[in-house]
């Protein structure tokens, strides 16, 4: 069995760093297990790549898992049709798609986490507004995901307020949010968490838009919460019961 880590993919070279370093961390985390990644674009070596060197190695089960934070485009359309056009050319070997990786409280905390690397205390919880930025979205299943977490992150973390806010597709942008905490709800101190794996365009569209806050936190990245995340993911497929085992019974 192998992990397959299918990330979006960017022009930018943080991005396969960060993915890469979030690869090592899963992998250290579970001895003996192959962990593999691919990308969607704009990186190398593309998923079907991928996929075609492990049938050749004569790998048949693979437990694909999005390095998505929401349900959107990319897991209901763009990473079913790759991995079934992929299979479709590889007689023998199935791929099985796990859930994205949010909403989950691990999320949270590796929010959390990159909040108290930038200098957030959690002394100073009550008297500071948290922007959730996220990269966007035009489906409105994942925007309204968003926005719950940013609900229910308030009421379980103790903030004084969290507003989501959206590096495109959807408003409001980071600095509208900012200046709505400060100028609307009178929050003294302003956070910017950004809800996104790796770096990017959208990261600093988000990062520019952070500028009048206080704090801005990193990237979730290869933070502990994400790698346990993802082998949780992972394991849920195999709690299933294995195609490839049904079809030779």
């Amino acid at each position: 069995m192998v992990l397959l880590l299918v990330a979006h993919g960017s022009r930018d070279p943080r991005h396969a760093a960060t993915v890469t370093a979030l690869r090592r961390a899963i992998a250290g985390r579970r001895p003996g297990l192959r962990v593999k990644v691919g990308f969607l674009d704009f990186c190398a070596p593309g998923v079907p790549r991928v996929l075609e060197r492990l049938a050749a190695e004569g790998v048949r089960e693979v437990v694909a898992v999005p390095l998505l934070l929401t349900r959107a485009f990319h897991a209901k359309a763009d990473i079913p049709a790759v991995l079934a056009g992929a299979t479709a050319r590889l007689p023998g070997m199935a791929v099985r798609q796990a859930a994205v990786l949010g909403p989950s409280a691990l999320l949270t905390g590796a929010l959390e986490r990159r909040l108290r690397q930038a200098g957030v205390r959690d002394a100073d919880r009550s008297s500071t507004g948290v922007v959730l930025a996220s990269a966007g979205s035009s489906d409105p299943e994942a925007i309204a995901v968003i926005a719950e977490i940013a609900r229910e992150w308030r009421h379980t973390g103790g903030w004084c307020a969290v507003r989501p806010a959206f590096a495109s597709a959807s408003l409001p942008r980071t600095e509208d949010a900012v200046r709505a905490l400060r100028r609307v709800e009178g929050v003294r101190r302003v956070a910017v968490a950004p809800y996104v794996l790796a770096p990017g365009r959208l990261p600093d569209r988000i990062a520019t838009g952070a500028r009048a806050a206080d704090f801005l936190a990193d990237v979730l990245g290869p933070a502990p919460e994400v790698a346990a995340l993802v082998l949780r993911r992972y394991e849920e497929v195999l709690a299933l019961p294995s195609p490839v085992a049904a079809a030779t019974a």
